[in-house]
């Protein structure tokens, strides 16, 4: 069922949204050759916590981190680890959010660790304008398949692979709501977008092909060639006036 939030739920929101990107914001700066997955992870975790909020992705489904961390051909879900260093010329995906007053922010982005290919650079920049495309489309009377085609054509126009697996979703009370906002689809197809939705839209974006495997750990999620990924995300609220960026710094 898709929650519509009223005027006041989405104030309640922003607040919720504004820690989420500025928790993004500092573990991003803290992405440097040598340093680890778990120190980056706990950089989020205490700006969150200092803000009075909670890492609404510790003990979700049973994940045992605040951030979800995934290195170079990693897409999602890697594992904070003090044995993880970042090395020079990396791409960096960190994923988190904070809940407070009983609402949730989600948002994601990639970082380069010093300096970085073309290639990966060329990647993260596409991923990055994929994810306003598709934000563009979020307005009332578009479809969910509006947002996906705007994703899926830029990035297959580039060569890129659009990752089928995992998809962007509602967000509100519950961190993953309904609807399910995939990167991919047709237009004019699904359901219709109304005020009062609040969405995160998170393009996951493949240097090769769009397919992904799952690693023993039952979490990391990787390209099955072994390619570069990216992931960009902003959890956005489709209003009268157009899509609105809550997690914007």
């Amino acid at each position: 069922m898709v929650v519509l939030k009223s005027s006041r739920e989405l104030e309640l929101m922003k607040e919720a949204c504004k820690i989420s990107a500025e928790a993004l914001m500092v573990a991003g700066e803290a992405v440097k050759p040598g340093v680890s997955t778990w120190e980056i992870d706990k950089v989020a975790y205490d700006f969150i916590k200092k803000h009075g909020a909670e890492p609404n992705f510790l003990g979700l489904y049973d994940f045992p981190a605040t951030a979800c961390i995934s290195i170079n051909n990693e897409v999602i879900h890697g594992i904070p680890s003090k044995k993880r260093i970042v090395q020079e010329g990396d791409i960096v995906s960190i994923d988190l959010g904070a809940k407070i007053h009983g609402y949730n922010g989600d948002n994601a982005a990639t970082f380069a660790a010093g300096t970085c290919s073309p290639e990966a650079k060329r990647l993260m920049d596409t991923t990055r304008e994929a994810l306003y495309k598709g934000i563009e489309q979020a307005v009332p009377g578009n479809r969910i398949g509006d947002i996906g085609h705007a994703v899926q054509s830029y990035c297959e126009e580039r060569g890129y692979g659009v990752v089928r697996d995992f998809v962007g979703h509602g967000v509100g009370k519950e961190l993953h709501e309904d609807p399910s906002v995939p990167n991919f689809g047709h237009e004019g197809r699904g359901i219709r977008l109304l005020p009062g939705m609040t969405l995160a839209i998170e393009p996951m974006i493949n240097q090769g092909t769009y397919k992904v495997k799952q690693l023993s750990d039952g979490w990391t999620v990787v390209t099955a060639d072994g390619k570069l990924s990216a992931h960009f995300e902003n959890t956005i609220a489709i209003t009268n006036n157009g899509p609105v960026i809550l997690t914007k710094v």
